[in-house]
């Protein structure tokens, strides 16, 4: 099923993030009964990854999406960067996303990274999103920033460049983890503004532990409201306390922008599931019903 048809009936979209398994030889099917517990939450679909560096990275999205799809009844979309990856590797990721029966793909750029070689075939994402949309009739998903791209000048530019991957073909949008919705629902201003009128979906990270607080709030460069750097500082060395605030700060964060007619929240679970489920019962009595 493609996505447009999900965005129609419902008034907001649930969905849920997973990556393919990177530790110690991890194979994706060590992700199966991660997988199976994060159906049983009814997301109305869950996104899968892409590995870093082309080439064999998107075997195992293609893999845990198949299984999403045909083994638990869940619609996948499949993340795809271009960053590292030539035109020959996309198409045969595609080709094989397609033989998966995946409709649907968030065509990304991709992170720089300095190890890999930058392709010449995929400068930006609406580059990568013209060309998988060449090469088969798949339903295109694209991200955002609600603070900006590190690398646009203001956000008002960054707004206007979400055009191009438009014009390219990509239908809905989700955004970058933030922590401060203030700043969200002044970029969805700027959005509808510029006339953009497809569906974004806001992205949020639960941060449960002192791990993330290092790696992930440290290199997303979001911007920390007040409440969310003192709820780190008071339960800094008790990783229990913080495991039950972080769950807690998730849950305020995505009710009020269900309640502000978000048109749909997307979940970072970073393939926790016991997260995913305490985040889903603080906003399951919001998500509305399919649409008769």
């Amino acid at each position: 099923m493609r996505l447009s048809q999900v965005f129609r009936q419902k008034e907001c979209v649930f969905s849920i993030e997973v990556f393919p398994p990177k530790k110690n030889g991890a194979t994706p099917e060590s992700l199966y009964p991660t997988l199976e517990k994060l159906a049983g939450l009814s997301p109305d679909y869950i996104s899968v990854t892409y590995g870093a560096g082309g080439g064999k990275a998107g075997l195992s999205t293609v893999q845990i999406a198949k299984h999403l799809k045909q083994e638990l009844g869940v619609e996948p979309l499949a993340h795809l960067t271009g960053i590292n990856s030539t035109r020959e590797q996309v198409a045969e990721t595609v080709q094989a996303l397609q033989d998966a029966g995946v409709e649907n793909v968030l065509t990304l750029r991709g992170d720089i990274c300095p190890d890999a070689p930058r392709s010449k075939d995929f400068f930006h994402a609406s580059d990568l999103a013209t060309f998988v949309k060449s090469k088969g009739d798949f339903y295109l998903a694209g991200a955002c920033y609600p603070e900006g791209h590190v690398e646009s000048e203001n956000l008002r530019q960054d707004v206007e460049n979400l055009k191009y991957k438009l014009d390219a073909g990509v239908e809905h949008l989700v955004t970058q983890l933030f922590f401060d919705n203030a700043r969200y629902y002044r970029f969805m201003n700027l959005v509808r503004k510029a006339g953009i009128q497809a569906p974004v979906q806001a992205g949020v990270m639960p941060i449960v532990s002192a791990r993330q607080v290092q790696r992930t709030v440290a290199l997303s460069s979001a911007s920390l409201p007040p409440r969310f750097t003192k709820m780190i500082s008071r339960y800094d060395g008790d990783e229990a306390a913080l495991f039950d605030a972080g769950i807690d700060y998730a849950i305020e964060q995505l009710r009020d922008l269900i309640e502000g007619g978000a048109d749909g929240v997307h979940l970072y679970a970073m393939n926790n599931p016991e997260v995913a489920r305490r985040v889903y019962e603080g906003i399951r009595d919001l998500l509305p019903e399919a649409k008769a």
